[in-house]
């Protein structure tokens, strides 16, 4: 019979924080690739009226969103692009080895920097999810990102981002989610209004009581959706729409449907997409 986990942590002496992979609890509290690919492969289909086919993540870290692109169909092709190789590494390990063997061979992973890389030919789709952008705080660096997005794109091809913003997110603040087995913190630490940088962590909780202490640290700037849209239209995209996500009239809660949208509710704290078309 397989023990259970107080029972292998007894053995080994360990606090659940001390056995805990901080990439797999990442991806169980933040990531949700198959709603953001659904959002990516009906978006495309109807702005371009075609499938998307060759995907590119962009700091794609474990490279979830490439995996499940590829898993998706069996035409579909995915790069994911990071610079951390530890990172990449853990993806091959944990993730990519989980593909069956004619899903692998369509994905490949590349530790470039974004603003350098350069694929075989041009994507279809260019993602930069998890706000991870935001690590880019003049407007020279995230322009100049933007301009190398687009040179790295299809004649008809389509960047995906996403955005948070509210005026929660202008506070220092902690807020915790519960999950299966875990509680997931994501702080606000540190904002600065007059440069617009901001430091977040990651911490993670445990029923044992232990700790997972900025398992992840963050120090970004916290873009405006008018400045991206700007910024994207400066790199010369020919059309920028922000999703807005849609609200159950009788709850007044998310439906996780996003559609385009010039006006949003001014709410304490929202997250919504930007595609930017070339």
């Amino acid at each position: 019979m397989a023990k259970t986990m107080k029972e292998q942590r007894r053995k080994k002496g360990q606090t659940l924080a001390q056995s805990a992979d901080r990439h797999k609890l990442y991806e169980q509290s933040v990531q949700d690739p198959a709603l953001e690919c659904k959002f990516i492969r009906k978006t495309f289909r109807k702005l371009r009226n075609r499938p998307a086919r060759l995907l590119r993540e962009d700091f794609c870290g474990t490279a979830a969103v490439c995996c499940e692109w590829a898993r998706h169909n069996s035409k579909n092709i995915a790069i994911g692009v990071d610079i951390d190789a530890d990172v990449l590494e853990w993806a091959r390990r944990h993730n990519l080895s989980r593909l069956r063997p004619d899903d692998r061979m369509r994905v490949r992973l590349m530790q470039e920097d974004v603003r350098e890389v350069r694929t075989p030919e041009p994507s279809d789709v260019i993602v930069a999810m998890n706000f991870s952008y935001m690590f880019f705080r003049t407007r020279a660096q995230l322009g100049g990102y933007f301009r190398a997005v687009r040179e790295g794109l299809a004649g008809d091809g389509v960047l995906f981002l996403d955005a948070f913003g509210g005026y929660e997110a202008f506070q220092e603040i902690r807020e915790k989610t519960c999950h299966k087995g875990f509680d997931y913190i994501w702080e606000h630490a540190s904002y600065n209004p007059i440069t617009g940088d901001m430091r977040c962590h990651i911490h993670f909780r445990f029923p044992d009581g232990s700790k997972l202490k900025k398992a992840f640290t963050y120090d970004w700037r916290l873009w405006t959706l008018p400045e991206l849209q700007e910024l994207l239209v400066e790199a010369g995209f020919a059309r920028v729409t922000v999703y807005w996500e849609e609200v159950d009239d009788e709850t007044g809660d998310g439906t996780g449907v996003y559609s385009p949208a010039t006006v949003g509710a001014a709410d304490p704290g929202w997250v919504c997409f930007i595609v930017a078309e070339k």
